[in-house]
């Protein structure tokens, strides 16, 4: 059979380009399912709608691939060329053209399937071993004496964690221990380094930082002794490890996370100037405090000695006031006397005036003068006795006089009140004790009261 008889039995439908190509995709997103491919970026291409336009290719063969934009807003990391990927996607055809090609949904970067996959083992792991509690991590003190960083030497996180500290708090002491943080030998290089700190016990907290880089690099601080020698650890330590999207197992056991190395320094230094600021504040709270306080006890002083007179002053306040009544006597009788002398002149005019025995009546006036002179006297006998009386009641009554018999006065130091009984005072009590010659502190030890 020649060639177009072969041809002629073969073909039983004529199909349009269109149908050929609808056909085929149907056929392929019919029977091929979602599969990962990878391979390497290439003419690569991001339109201003968003879409994703590249090529996936190995060694020997390339195919091209489309990412929408409704589908690709969840990468937060940039596509570059040559970069190793991962695709997950649905085998098409683009039928305006024929062009066989994938129809991402998702993309990862190549390798990285395994490693999120130990990262969540390892963190189920140490999670459930209660390594992320809260009540596990230690406490970072307010103010360190020295701030030790773990970190690789000459590295842009050092420097920026150095400068920062420098500008926050210059006086602040630091130690440096080098370690890789990157490589295979990286992960146990950083737990002894942790160990070797620990043994040390200089630093009164830890940093461990490294900048940012891919989930490959930084791996060393997604292993698990890394992280046991992080809960092992004395010292409290912070972790500032990449940018503030990246996360590792060691920033979940750590004590404290910071979302970058420069973070991590801010966390744990205090601002120097914004500490001045808050003691000069606290400086003038105290001394307006202590200025209060010292005025209100002036008042209360000043208010005790008001009402606390001291026997002495009680005594010589009522000596004053008999001086006065004695005066006050005096004048009474100054004024009497007067008005007597003014009533005899009177009467004498009287007689006069009558022509009364003049001897007769002079004897008589003189008779009443003795009497009212006798009367007088007697009076003011009376009242000197009666003064003298009153003047030894006070003198008998002067608690000076009691006290200098061998009596004594005791005060409630913090109240300034006289002790009368027993009932006003309890052990622990400070009292004052007044004698005739001085005063004494002291304190109760014990309170006696009697049966009756």
């Amino acid at each position: 059979m020649n060639l177009s008889s072969r041809l002629q039995n073969c073909i039983v439908q004529t199909l349009t380009v269109t149908e050929l190509n609808r056909n085929t995709k149907q056929l392929l997103e019919q029977n091929i399912p979602l599969l990962w491919v990878q391979g390497e970026i290439s003419n690569l291409k991001c339109y201003p709608s968003g879409h994703w336009y590249f090529s996936l290719k190995d060694s020997t063969a390339q195919v091209r691939c489309v990412f929408f934009s409704h589908k690709n807003y969840a990468i937060d990391w940039q596509l570059k060329e040559g970069m190793q990927i991962e695709v997950l996607a649905l085998v098409t055809i683009y039928e305006p053209r024929g062009d066989y090609q994938l129809n991402v949904e998702t993309i990862r970067q190549a390798g990285l399937g395994s490693l999120y996959e130990a990262f969540e083992r390892l963190k189920s792991k140490l999670e459930n071993a209660g390594l992320f509690r809260p009540e596990n991590k230690k406490s970072l003190p307010k103010f360190p004496k020295q701030i030790g960083i773990i970190t690789s030497p000459n590295t842009a996180a050092l420097r920026d964690v150095l400068v920062t500290l420098r500008q926050r708090n210059p006086s602040l002491p630091i130690v440096i221990y080098p370690t890789l943080v990157q490589g295979q030998t990286a992960a146990l290089n950083i737990a002894r380094a942790i160990e070797t700190a620990c043994q040390r016990n200089e630093c009164d907290v830890l940093i461990l930082c490294r900048g940012g880089g891919s989930i490959e690099d930084l791996w060393a601080f997604n292993e698990e002794v890394v992280a046991l020698a992080i809960a092992k650890s004395i010292i409290p330590i912070i972790s500032g490890i990449g940018h503030e999207t990246d996360f590792t197992i060691a920033d979940f056991v750590a004590d404290r996370r910071a979302s970058t190395p420069t973070g991590a320094a801010e966390l744990i230094s205090q601002n120097q100037h914004e500490l001045n600021q808050q003691l000069k504040k606290l400086f003038y709270y105290l001394n307006h405090g202590f200025q209060s306080h010292m005025e209100r006890i002036m008042q209360k002083i000043d208010t005790f000695s008001y009402r606390l007179i001291y026997p002495g002053d009680r005594a010589r306040s009522q000596m004053l006031q008999m001086q006065y009544l004695t005066k006050q006597i005096n004048s009474t009788m100054k004024r009497e006397l007067e008005k007597k002398d003014w009533k005899l002149n009177q009467l004498n005019a009287q007689l006069l005036a009558t022509r009364i025995d003049i001897a007769k009546t002079f004897e008589y006036h003189n008779k009443q003068a003795i009497n009212l002179n006798i009367s007088f006297t007697r009076s003011i006998e009376s009242r000197l006795r009666n003064i003298q009386s009153l003047n030894s009641q006070l003198t008998q009554l002067n608690p000076q006089s009691v006290l200098a018999r061998g009596y004594s006065m005791v005060f409630n130091t913090q109240e300034g009140t006289l002790i009368r009984n027993s009932k006003q005072i309890k052990p622990d009590d400070d009292i004052q004790v007044k004698f005739a010659d001085g005063s004494c502190d002291a304190r109760i030890i014990k309170t006696y009261r009697s049966s009756s």
